[in-house]
This record gives structure tokens, sequence and C-alpha cells, in this order.
């Protein structure tokens, strides 16, 4: 006999469809009255007159990984008197983050909304922000573009990639092989900058290693992952790195080889305590905290108080590297000491001329560098010299 699935609905889809349904026409339910850490992920706390933030995650709050480092973030910003924090978490990069961005506002009274992931942006951020010009919306990654995007968006990032660059000079200085391997999940501009950063970090102390890189296609594709360590690690790869959502699997797999991985995100020692070297590191707590003490002054992107593009450094506490690990040598650790000194005093450059693509291409001449705050950099569409692999994947 043929059976009907169950019907999983949030407490959010519930809660619209009754909404929709009510004849009286309801607009919407204080964030006070909502349940905390329901099976969707969603949390609130009490406080009529607190301001709710909304924060939207494309998987798991607790993956070793991206989304994890978002909630570690959020959690720094609820302890803020006057900030009360809405989590949805597991929301696909489709218009199910458009409903889940719309229930935030409508039932739990969101003014402001961190819908982290990249493929939120457009066209689903950029959909939301004209239907709801009242509310701010800060994307993570996208690049704004007062002439085309909404007064209402506003964009985030780190240059995670100067942690990137030092790990790369651990990894290069500690390889037995000089063969490195970063597995990737889609050659998009930020992906595509920490590998070719990561390289640019190997190459300054080991000229003659070399990056294979695999995408995988999707930010969590755990069994791609694990085929792709175990590929790495068939071809005598002894280093591997990752820009993935979750590093768990590749961590994992590394330390199961026994050869050594260097993690992105979080710290990630604790699944591989004999290969782990070092990792990038994200530290959104600055970051929201910050924006958290601009919103309750009455800062706003459309007043002007609270710029539209926001970018940081290791010296601006957006980024971090990760506890070397007991593999690192104390001679790697002085040499990487010292170039992590040069990024907190604002003096390292990464991208000095001349730099060629993977092709021979000169992408950057003798004469040009490129600081961490040019445009250029975050449209980079290219693999650096060194890398083995295609952006097309």
């Amino acid at each position: 006999m043929n059976r009907r699935p169950f019907l999983s609905l949030s407490r959010r889809q519930i809660l619209r469809g009754l909404l929709a349904s009510t004849a009286l026409g309801v607009t919407r339910l204080t964030a006070g009255c909502t349940a905390s850490g329901d099976s969707s992920g969603n949390t609130a706390s009490s406080g009529g007159d607190d301001l709710a933030i909304g924060f939207i995650y494309v998987g798991p709050k607790d993956d070793y990984g991206y989304n994890q480092s978002h909630a570690i973030g959020a959690a720094a910003m609820a302890e803020i008197p006057g900030i009360k924090i809405v989590e949805e978490a597991s929301v696909p990069e489709t218009n199910a983050v458009q409903e889940a961005m719309r229930s935030a506002i409508e039932l739990d009274d969101a003014k402001v909304l961190f819908p982290t992931s990249f493929g939120y942006f457009d066209p689903h951020i950029l959909k939301l922000a004209e239907e709801f010009p009242e509310v701010q919306f800060f994307h993570c990654g996208s690049l704004y573009d007062d002439r085309v995007h909404p007064p209402n968006v506003g964009s985030y990032f780190a240059y995670i990639d100067e942690a990137q660059y030092i790990a790369g000079i651990v990894a290069g200085q500690t390889t037995q092989t000089d063969k490195l391997g970063f597995i990737a999940a889609k050659p998009i501009p930020q992906v595509l900058r920490n590998i070719n950063s990561f390289t640019r970090g190997a190459r300054s102390v080991n000229p003659k290693a070399t990056i294979r890189v695999i995408f995988t296609g999707e930010w969590s594709l755990p069994v791609k992952e694990s085929e792709a360590a175990n590929s790495m690690a068939d071809r005598g790869i002894d280093v591997i790195t990752c820009h993935v959502d979750s590093p768990k699997v590749v961590m994992e797999t590394a330390e199961k080889r026994g050869i050594y991985s260097s993690g992105y995100h979080t710290d990630q020692s604790a699944l591989a305590p004999k290969g782990y070297l070092t990792g990038a590191e994200w530290d959104w707590s600055s970051i929201y905290i910050q924006y958290a003490k601009d919103f309750l002054a009455g800062k706003t992107l459309m007043n002007g108080g609270i710029p539209h593009l926001l970018r940081g450094g290791l010296s601006d506490r957006f980024c971090n590297l990760s506890p070397y690990g007991p593999a690192v040598s104390e001679t790697t650790r002085a040499d990487a000491d010292a170039v992590k000194e040069k990024f907190l005093a604002d003096e390292m450059v990464i991208y000095q001329g001349e730099i060629k693509d993977n092709t021979g291409k000169v992408r950057i001449p003798a004469e040009k560098q490129y600081e961490q705050k040019a445009i250029e950099l975050e449209q980079m569409d290219w693999l650096i010299e060194g890398v083995e692999g295609k952006v097309a994947g």
C-alpha cells in the first residue's frame, strides 16, 4: 500500500499559512512570542522593545565551518543589551531564502537581516530589499554597486586571504613532496583569491611548490570532498586545504591518510590533532558587535551612518590565524609570524607584479600592485602560476 510522505513544515511556514487564512488580516507576530531552538534552527530571545536581527545560514550552525563561524558571531551580537537574534539554518540558495527573509520580517519584526551565503544575494536579497525598503539587508561577500543596488543593501567581508597567504607559507615549508592540494566549492572570485593567495604564500618560501585544485561544484558535498582528498593523497600531495562550507570531511580524511591539513572558517585542530598545521579563520564577532552598536545608535545604511561596503583584514580583526599544530617547526612558526606582523602593520602587499596566471598570461605587470582593497581582486577570475587546475572546474 502506498503511503503519503509526511509533510515537513517549519514553524514560520505554518504561521505564515495561518496569517494568510485569517480574515482579520493579522500582519505579524512579535519575536517575543516565538519559540527558541525549534527543529528548523530558529531561535529568538524575548524582549518586545529589542531590535530583532535575523541570521540565515545555508547549512547547519555546527558544521565546523562557514555557517558555524557566522553563528558564533551572531551569538556575540546577542550578548549586547537591546538586541535579539532570530536564526534559520539549512536554507538553500533558492526562493526558500526569500521565504525565510520574509518570515523574519513579518513574523519576527526583524529590521535587519544577515543572509550569509553567497548565492542569497542575486536575485533573492535584491528582490526582498525592493519589497521592504525600511529593512536593512547585509550580505557577506557581494560587491555593492550604488548605481544599481537598493540603498538598504550593504556588503561586508574580510580579507581572509591574508591568513591564507600565511597558511601557504606554513604549508610550503612543511611539505616534503612539494605537492599541495586545494579542494574548492565554486570558482567565484572569493574562492579564487584564496587559492591564489595560499599559492603566493607557499611559493614565496618554496618556489618548487605546486598546488592541485579540484572544484566540487557545490558548497557542501561531503562525498566529493572525501574523494578529492583521497585522490590528492594518492597523487603524493602531503598538505591539503580547502574552501568549502564545512572542512570537516577534508580535515578528517587528511588525518586518516597521514598527511597534513590546513583549515578554513574556524579552528579545526580537534579534527586532525597530528596533521593540522594552521588555518584561516573569520572573526565575525568583531564585525557583528560593531554593527549592533551602530544600529542601536540610530545609524543605518539609508541615512549614511553605516557604509554600504565594509572590508577589513588581520589588522582590523576581521580574520585570524589558527594556532600552529605540533607538526609546524619553530623556524616555520617564526617565518610565518614575521609575515603576520607585516599584515598587522598594513605593510604587506600580496599582489605585487609581475604576476602570471597558470596559462602564462601576465595578469599584473611588474610596475603595478593591487592592495587588499583593490576592487580588481574582488573580480578575480583566474588561477595563478603554480596552480594545476582550471577555473571551469
